[in-house]
């Protein structure tokens, strides 16, 4: 890892707020920062009051804040302005707090790179918009993957959840179909927005899709981030599908937060070297 530099007066925080706050934003933000150069340091934090987080934010002139679950969607009404990619889903991840000379505060502007990031990917592997979609997961993250496969062009989905109110309800939103259990499906492309395969779950070696389905598919979307190779994904991988993993979500939304926060966009190689260094820790 680059060699850390000192902390000034003047260095530039940024931080993260989530219930369960993990090292994967932590190492990759701060290897980033050491090895540009960068005079920012990036720390995690939970908190049981958001409202006043979020006015520390704002009065502390902190550079930037990620938000991680439960904190999405009651984010919203605590900023200032929204980004196209926040106000289309509701939800927000990144927070960015932009000076006002000698007004004691900000202007908060958030983004939701989670939808962003998935809108990458969609277009880096040139997924096809006509193709079937079957979405398995009605939550938060469910609901940017819908509304950025919505966004790219794809109209024939049906979310798959059990919880019926939620999963009808995010396919009104974005005009698909609903069916609440995985039989009779039909899709080119099967992305899973659930724990199902998350490492550590009562899930952890299910698979989130039939072997059948899987086999009958084009290509297959895992946003599951630990581990990358989720028994779906696995799965996929020996059917010789197309792959895309949950690991590649969370460091694309990551990188676009760095960008956010600093201006600056580092190479590929150092995003995959800031990767590495953070999934080590984690895998430890």
């Amino acid at each position: 890892m680059p060699v850390n530099h000192p902390i000034s007066a003047s260095t530039q925080l940024c931080i993260s707020l989530a219930a369960r706050p993990g090292n994967f934003g932590t190492r990759f933000h701060n290897f980033l920062y050491a090895e540009l150069g960068l005079d920012y340091v990036y720390k995690a934090f939970t908190t049981t009051d958001l409202t006043a987080a979020i006015g520390g934010v704002r009065a502390l002139g902190i550079r930037g804040c990620a938000v991680s679950m439960p904190f999405k969607e009651a984010c919203v009404a605590l900023v200032d302005e929204l980004d196209a990619s926040a106000a289309a889903i509701g939800s927000v991840t990144t927070v960015v707090v932009n000076s006002l000379s000698g007004m004691g505060g900000g202007v908060l502007r958030a983004y939701n790179t989670d939808y962003l990031a998935v809108r990458q990917l969609i277009a880096e592997y040139g997924l096809n918009p006509r193709w079937r979609v079957a979405l398995r997961g009605s939550g938060g993250m469910a609901r940017a993957v819908a509304c950025a496969l919505r966004d790219a062009g794809f109209a024939r989905c049906v979310i798959v959840a059990r919880n019926a109110a939620a999963g009808r309800a995010l396919a009104g939103e974005c005009g698909y179909s609903f069916q609440p259990d995985l039989e009779d499906l039909d899709a080119d492309l099967l992305v899973n927005v659930t724990p199902i395969g998350m490492v550590g779950g009562s899930d952890e070696h299910r698979l989130a899709f039939a072997p059948d389905a899987i086999a009958s598919a084009s290509a297959v979307f895992d946003v599951v981030a630990r581990p990358a190779e989720t028994p779906l994904i696995v799965a996929a991988r020996r059917a010789g599908k197309q792959v895309v993993t949950g690991a590649e979500v969370s460091v694309r939304q990551a990188l676009e937060q760095f960008v956010l926060y600093t201006g600056v966009r580092p190479s590929a190689g150092q995003v995959q070297a800031a990767a590495d260094w953070a999934n080590d820790w984690a895998a430890g």
